[in-house]
This record gives C-alpha cells, sequence and structure tokens, in this order.
C-alpha cells in the first residue's frame, strides 16, 4: 500500500503538476492535425487502429546486417601479419626496441601475436589475389570503384590507389578487404555467366550497391524492400530475404576462394555473424596506435559511395571520437563517485567498439510517406518529427523485452576486466551519473567481488590481480548482451538540448552541445537505439531500430523481434491518437531519458533490479509500473521504489495483451504475444540468449560459462559463430531458396520467358529442389565445385529478381497512388 500511495495515479498529475486535460490542449493543434490527415475516428479503440499507420497492408521493412570477416591460414600467407611486417610502424618499432627507446616486451608481444596464432584466424584481415584471376567485367567494376568520383571520372584515381594495387615478382596482385571481396565476387559471376536474362540481370546489378564497404565489417543491405504485411507473413519476410542474403554472402566467399585462387594461395576466406569485437584483434590494438589501427582495420569505403574517399575520411573521424569520447568518461566517472582513487587503467587511445556488429531493422509506412507527399493532407514534416519522437520515447520503455530475448552478445569477464574506466564503456555519456552509480553498484554485487563485505575493484597492475583473484576466488561475471554496454548505442540529452522533444533540427543543436563536451562531433549522425527516419532525408517515414545484436536464427528470432517491432510501433501510435500519451507525459530531462534508458542497459549487463524515483514525472513509465508486481521502497536510495526487471517485462507484456489486443487482432500476431510470454518466462529454452549461450558451451565442452576463464570462453564464442552457428544460417539460406521454388507456380506469373529458359539451361531439366538438397552437404562443408557454386548463386539471383517483383507488386496494390513509397533501406 505504501508503494501503491506513493505511485498516484495518471489521471491526477504530470511533469508540471497540470491535469491530463492541459497535457491533451498543449499539444492539441498537432494531434488534431494528425487526425484529420489520416481520417482516424476516435470514438473507439478499434476504430483508431484501423485507420492508424503501421496497420495491416502498410509496413515495408529492409535490414542491415554487419558481420565478422576473418582470413585463415599460415601468417606467411595472409595478407594481416604480411602487412604488419613490412610496414613502417614495425619496423621503427624494431629500431627503436634495439636502441632502448622502446622496451623490448612491446616488440616480443607484437611478434607472438603474429607467430604464435595456433588456429591461424586472422580477423579483418584483407586479403591478396592475382589481377589475372579477374574477368572484364570484374575488372571494369574494380576500375570504377578506385575512382575519385564515381560521378565524374574526369577527375581520376582515388589518392590511395595504391595501397590496393602492387606488384610481387613480376605480377600484378590486389589486395582488398573481404567487405569488398563479396562485391568483387558478385561483379565476377554477373561477368561469367552467359545469356543471363535482361530483368534478373539488371537486378543483380543493383544487387552489388548492396555490398557496403564500410567501416570495419562487411555490411549487407536489403536484396529488395519486403512488405511487412498480415498475407506476406509480416516479419517471417523479412526474415527469409535476410536469411537469402546472408546465403548470397556465403556463396560469394566460396566462389572467391575457389575462381580468385585464395585457398590455393592459404588464404581461406570465411564471413560470418558475430557481435562482439575479436579478441586477438583486442590484444593487437594494445600494441599499435590509433592511426595504424585505422590503416589496418577502417574499410576503404570502395563501395557504395561515389567519393569512397571521402567516407573513408569519416569512418575515420568516427574511431577518432570515439576513441576520445571514451577517454572523456573518465572525469564523468570520478564526478559520479565511482573512481574515487587516482589509480586507474586508461582506456585505450585507439577505440575498437566500432568493430561490434549488430542488425538494423528498419520499417517504413506508406501512409506516413503518402501523407507527406501529397500537401492537400495537411501531415507535413513538421507533424512527422513531432509525432516520430513522441513514438521514440514511448517504444524505448518496451527495449528490455528485446534485450537478450531475441538476439544476445554473450560475454564473459574476469575480476581483473571489472575497472569502471573499461567495463562501463559509454555508460557515462548515456546515463545520468545517479543511474550509473546504481548500475555499477548492482552489478558488481551480481558479480560478488566483495572482501569481508567490502566491495572491491581491480587495483590495475596484473600481478597485483592476479594475485588478489586467485587469493579470494573471483569468479567475475557472464553478461547476456554485452554489445549494449561496448559500443555508443544513444547519446543522453542535454539540460538544454534533447533529440526527442519533437521540434525541428533537436539532433543537429544536441550534437553541436555533445561535441564542445568532447563526447561526439557534430559532422557524425547521433546514434539513438531507435531512430527516426525522416522522409525528406532519406526517402521513407519509419523508424530505424538498432538495438539488435545477433539473432540465433532467422525464422523464429528475427521473424518474431520484426514483429514486435511493429507491434510496438503501432501501440505507441495508438495511445498517441487517443491523446493518452504527449510529449509532457514523457518529460525530455537527462534523467527522465536516463530513467528509461537504464532499464535496457542493465538487462544487457542481467542486472535483476533497477530503481525509478517515486515521483517521477514520466507518467508512462508510473503506468507501467502500476502493472508491475513486487515494487518495494529502497531502503538504500530514498525517495526510490526498487523494481524487478523480470516483474517490469511481464508487466510490459501485459500491457501489451490488455491494452494492445485490438493491434495484435488486427496485424494476426497472436503468435508473436505467445511467443514473447515463452521468451520471459522461460529464457532457458526459448531465448536467444538461452540458446546461444547454450551452444558456446557444447562448443567448448562445459556445462558452466564460469568453468573457462573469459578469453577461453569468449574464444569459444567466436569458434561456435565462425562454424556451427554460420552453418546453421547458410542451412537456413538454402531452405529459404528451396522453398522459394517449391512455390514456383504461384510464381509462374512473375517470371519472364527468359528467366525460365535460363533457369532450364543451368538445371538440364534437373529438378531444382532436389539440386539444392544434393549440394547442400558439399556447400556447407566448402568441398563443392566452382560449378555447382555458380550454379546455386544463379538460382539465387533469379529468385532475388522473381521477389523483388512480387514485392513491388503487393506495395503497389496496397497504395492508392502509384509510386515507389518504400525505397531502398
Amino acid at each position: 500500500m505504501i508503494v501503491a500511495n506513493k505511485l498516484k495515479g495518471l489521471s491526477k498529475e504530470n511533469s508540471s503538476g497540470s491535469s491530463k486535460g492541459e497535457i491533451r490542449e498543449s499539444h492539441q493543434g498537432f494531434l488534431s492535425g494528425f487526425l484529420n490527415a489520416f481520417g482516424i475516428d476516435s470514438s473507439g479503440d478499434r476504430n483508431i487502429a484501423e485507420s492508424l499507420p503501421w496497420g495491416p497492408n502498410d509496413t515495408t521493412g529492409g535490414s542491415e546486417s554487419e558481420l565478422q570477416a576473418s582470413v585463415i591460414g599460415r601468417s606467411e600467407n595472409v595478407d594481416l601479419p604480411l602487412y604488419i611486417q613490412d610496414s613502417k610502424f614495425y619496423a621503427n618499432l624494431l629500431k627503436r626496441s634495439l636502441t632502448g627507446e622502446t622496451p623490448k616486451r612491446i616488440l616480443s608481444e607484437l611478434e607472438d601475436y603474429i607467430c604464435k596464432n595456433k588456429e591461424h584466424i586472422w580477423d579483418n584481415s584483407w586479403v591478396r589475389l592475382p589481377l589475372t584471376q579477374l574477368n572484364p567485367f570484374s575488372e571494369k567494376i574494380l576500375s570504377r570503384d578506385l575512382l575519385v568520383d564515381k560521378s565524374d571520372p574526369s577527375k581520376g584515381l582515388r589518392s590511395d590507389a595504391k595501397q590496393f594495387i602492387f606488384e610481387s615478382e613480376g605480377r600484378g596482385y590486389l589486395r582488398v578487404p573481404l567487405s569488398y571481396l563479396i562485391k568483387l565476387s558478385l561483379a565476377d559471376v554477373l561477368g561469367q555467366v552467359e545469356k543471363m536474362p535482361d530483368s534478373a540481370f539488371q537486378t543483380s546489378l543493383k544487387l552489388l550497391g548492396h555490398f557496403a564497404n564500410d567501416n570495419t565489417s562487411p555490411e549487407t543491405h536489403s536484396l529488395y524492400i519486403t512488405a511487412l504485411f498480415p498475407s506476406n507473413g509480416n516479419g517471417k519476410a523479412l526474415a527469409q530475404e535476410t536469411g537469402k542474403r546472408f546465403l548470397l554472402t556465403q556463396l560469394l566467399v566460396l566462389y572467391a576462394n575457389k575462381k580468385f585462387d585464395l585457398e590455393d594461395s592459404g588464404q581461406r576466406a570465411v564471413i560470418f555473424q558475430s557481435p562482439r569485437p575479436p579478441i586477438r584483434q583486442k590484444i593487437l590494438n594494445n600494441y599499435i596506435p590509433d592511426s595504424f589501427y585505422r590503416e589496418l582495420f577502417m574499410s576503404p569505403c570502395l563501395s557504395g559511395w561515389d567519393r569512397g574517399e571521402d567516407k573513408y575520411k569519416y569512418m575515420g573521424l568516427c574511431h577518432e571520437v570515439l576513441s576520445r569520447s571514451q577517454l572523456n568518461t573518465l572525469s564523468k566517472l570520478r564526478e559520479a563517485g565511482i573512481i574515487t582513487r587516482n589509480l586507474m587503467v586508461l582506456p585505450n587511445l585507439s577505440n575498437i567498439s566500432l568493430a561490434n556488429n549488430g542488425t538494423h531493422v528498419s520499417i517504413g509506412s506508406l501512409k506516413l510517406a503518402n501523407a507527406i507527399k501529397n500537401p492537400s493532407s495537411g501531415f507535413t514534416p513538421r507533424h512527422e518529427k513531432y509525432f516520430g519522437d513522441l513514438s521514440i520515447k514511448i517504444f524505448e520503455h518496451f527495449l528490455p523485452l528485446f534485450v537478450a530475448k531475441y538476439t544476445a552478445a554473450p560475454h564473459r569477464m574476469e575480476f581483473a576486466d571489472f575497472h569502471p574506466e573499461l567495463a562501463l564503456g559509454f555508460l557515462p555519456h548515456e546515463l545520468h551519473f545517479s543511474h550509473l552509480r546504481m548500475i555499477w553498484r548492482r552489478w558488481t554485487k551480481k558479480a560478488k567481488l566483495k572482501i569481508f563485505g567490502k566491495p572491491v575493484t581491480p587495483f590495475g597492475p596484473i600481478w597485483l590481480d592476479k594475485w588478489i583473484n586467485n587469493l579470494f576466488g573471483f569468479k567475475g561475471d557472464y553478461m547476456p548482451d554485452y554489445r549494449l554496454n561496448d559500443y555508443l548505442v544513444s547519446l543522453l540529452s542535454t539540460e538544454t538540448s534533447s533529440s526527442l522533444d519533437g521540434s525541428p533540427e533537436n539532433e543537429e543543436r544536441l550534437k553541436k552541445e555533445l561535441m564542445h563536451m568532447g563526447v561526439f562531433d557534430s559532422r557524425m549522425s547521433l546514434y539513438l537505439l531507435y531512430k527516426l527516419r525522416e522522409y525528406s532525408r532519406i526517402g521513407f517515414s519509419g523508424f530505424e531500430g538498432r538495438h539488435y545484436s545477433l539473432f540465433h536464427n532467422f525464422s523464429q528470432d528475427m521473424a518474431q523481434a520484426v514483429n514486435l517491432q511493429i507491434l510496438i510501433t503501432f501501440f505507441s501510435y495508438k495511445l498517441i491518437s487517443k491523446g493518452i500519451i504527449s510529449h509532457k507525459t514523457i518529460p525530455d530531462s537527462p534523467f527522465m531519458e536516463s530513467e528509461r534508458r537504464q532499464i535496457i542497459f542493465g538487462t544487457g549487463l542481467n542486472i535483476p533490479t533497477f530503481f525509478v524515483k517515486t515521483d517521477t514525472n514520466n507518467l508512462f513509465l508510473k503506468k507501467i509500473l502500476k502493472h508491475t508486481k513486487n515494487l518495494r521502497l529502497s531502503n538504500r536510495y530514498k525517495g526510490f521504489v526498487r523494481v524487478h526487471n523480470l516483474e517490469y517485462q511481464k508487466a510490459l507484456l501485459d500491457i501489451l495483451k490488455k491494452e494492445a489486443a485490438d493491434c495484435i487482432e488486427i496485424l494476426g500476431m497472436e503468435e508473436t504475444i505467445r511467443d514473447l510470454e515463452d521468451r520471459i518466462c522461460n529464457p532457458d529454452e526459448f531465448s536467444a540468449f538461452g540458446k546461444l549461450s547454450k551452444n558456446i558451451l557444447a562448443e567448448a565442452g562445459v556445462k558452466s560459462p564460469y568453468q573457462l576463464s573469459g578469453t577461453e570462453f569468449n574464444l569459444a564464442a567466436e569458434r561456435y559463430y565462425r562454424n556451427a552457428l554460420r552453418k546453421e544460417q547458410f542451412s537456413e539460406g538454402l531452405e529459404y531458396l528451396k522453398a522459394g521454388f517449391d512455390k514456383q507456380l504461384n510464381r509462374e506469373e512473375l517470371m519472364t520467358s527468359e528467366e525460365k529458359k535460363f533457369l532450364q539451361s543451368i538445371m538440364q531439366d534437373s529438378p531444382i529442389n532436389q539440386f539444392i538438397q544434393k549440394s547442400r552437404e558439399d556447400l556447407l562443408n566448402e568441398t563443392a565445385s566452382l560449378d555447382v557454386i555458380l550454379k546455386m548463386i544463379c538460382l539465387l539471383l533469379i529468385d532475388v529478381s522473381i521477389e523483388t517483383k512480387r514485392s513491388r507488386n503487393l506495395l503497389n496494390n496496397s497504395s492508392k497512388e502509384e509510386n515507389d513509397a518504400a525505397p531502398v533501406y
């Protein structure tokens, strides 16, 4: 009763003490314009839901996958160790070590990195191949990509073109990252295949731009825009597209290994999904300066941009800014009282967080796009921004339902890793100091870092920390999604600038303030967990979910996650339309932002509880807490209520069941809600973290992550991602391809006569599905012939051509206007 009395009713209070009616009145003009633009009848829940954006036959989708690349081979054959040993950095280090200017330990450790790689895995290495292996078409694509400006060939080559082409023993060689290799493979296939139908060839030609050479990791984005309609399977359709794209990536890697003689020259390329920076890359980062790190690992942006060299410089800027930004967390940690002594470990000046990998899921509304394009609708970009920001604030309250349930990034830490200046990553820039302190205290308590009842953290000297660890038997911790803490995923607003207050250009104002604080750079895109995608800037109206780490599979984890993303977005617009939520209901102060986001980060660390002010001005959070069980007033934090994270998640589920029941029914997502409940209540069996964790432990041959050191467990995770998981997802992609041709009769009218003849010519009357099934094991074991690989790529390209046309028809039929409101994501 005490807690209930503290958490007073929503109808009697708001952020300024005014009534609910006054809240509505403050944004009534925007709300009226929104309701009129979409003809929304506010007489009942069902009437509202059926007229809103994000309903059935309105949502489009696309995704972007950040992948991990490795080259397997001996150091004398692989580009990364060869490049390091041939570099001026290495030569200078050798000279300084001989003269005593640099400790010999540094040179020794770098040489150990090169010479003592027992598994011969070189993460994010480039590859070297003879230029003669390229056919005329792939050579043409390469020549264009080496231009300083692809839209103006007269400007000549990039200034760094010599970095990619060199001579050795009288032969010309090409060295490129794997992110570009897969694009080059596709170009080579298109130049290799004879008599490909023009429709399929033109579609495939566009796919070259979908393999982006950006950042550190290979990035691919949707091969076609997906209609996320109930009749099309909702999120399952996007999961299938993503699975096929992963399949195409695997096939192109196999093609490159054989066609470009990589295998024969001791370089086996591998691309897979892995959410965390590689352990050995982090080790190497300790021995080299930030400029050399960028030279080794920042992709040159050959693909995806007309002015690739400018984009490369931008990515270098991102790395410099994030490196500086983490260094600037030290003062915030001291101000928060987390760092209390002068002895500390400085974060590396070369930050490796950009090597974290995730999946971005973008959804767009045809209704929103069409309304903005139609001046008579009265719905303007100002409305789009106002309601988009408000929807994001609502959505952020539901993000704990996604973390560890649908994606995860399992990570093991030991006692020596618990330096707050390292372990907390970018959280000082993402949370208010009050919540930062709470998270740190609860995290160290969970990890049982205490000596005689007093909390303790590492002191710094490695020998001392090891001695203390051995003496007291600290186990460290095991977290379900550490990627969210190790990457700058969502910047905190300032007292004078918020990125989500609904006002135009608010992001630009915030970025300028953060730049003056040494946190960010105004030239970079603002980082948010759920990001508004404005029609005037991106070509569609919607949102990008950037909170996804690693999916265990596409068919269940990704499909249901996309469904939930659509459902909550739909529900948020319903709450707004009914006048229940306004910007005053969810205030924009840094403390209010941090109060709701602490739950997300705590979920990633698997911290069981969090604390909310009893008189919080966030009325929507109060509403959720009224559904939350087992609340109690905190003894430690006066004026705060203690909330169990699991009970909070159950409350969110309860709200969706009761208040979004019409949305669930309209979208046909009853199964999504049942699946979500399983993931919350039985995580070991159904959640992504549970499944990934079980398989990593099986890979390592142990029953508990605490049976291994942090390094041993995290290396086992990398092996699982690189081998078993890659094959599972490869196989899943083959199933999607096979299923597409199982339904060939349903797609018959979408195939041109040339495409049908082409399929007959490459299959030679052999049933397609039998061929796929027969080739499966050889493909998974990488023993398939080049001819089989080439045929499989052709089948997939024809499938993509058909699906592109089918998706376009679905989208055009759902829209009253003849338009392309669903762009490339």
